[in-house]
């Protein structure tokens, strides 16, 4: 029997991101970017400056699940972002993707 991988295609997900930033003009903007070129529109988008350093959660209660990483990666890569974690709640039947 081949092997055939899992996938989550047609699963949504809870996401929260946290994102740690520099507090720099800008930030805001390009943190949305990677929703907004998926047409995904986050459910909370909450900052909190302390100091020079920036706390910004975003959240969606339905995010479909094989975008989660994509955005996350994304995130990580924006500049000015010093780390980004993820929570995540997969929810519904995970299958065996089509050979």
């Amino acid at each position: 029997m081949p092997h055939r991988p899992w996938t989550l295609v047609g699963q949504h997900a809870s996401v929260r991101f946290s994102v740690t930033a520099d507090c720099e003009p800008g930030l805001l903007p390009r943190l949305l970017q990677p929703f907004a070129k998926r047409d995904l529109t986050p459910d909370v988008f909450e900052c909190r400056r302390s100091g020079e350093t920036l706390r910004v959660d975003i959240a969606m209660h339905a995010m479909p699940a094989e975008m989660v990483h994509l955005v996350e990666g994304n995130l990580a890569q924006t500049v000015g972002v010093r780390s980004v974690t993820r929570q995540t709640e997969i929810t519904g039947v995970v299958r065996r993707q089509a050979a």
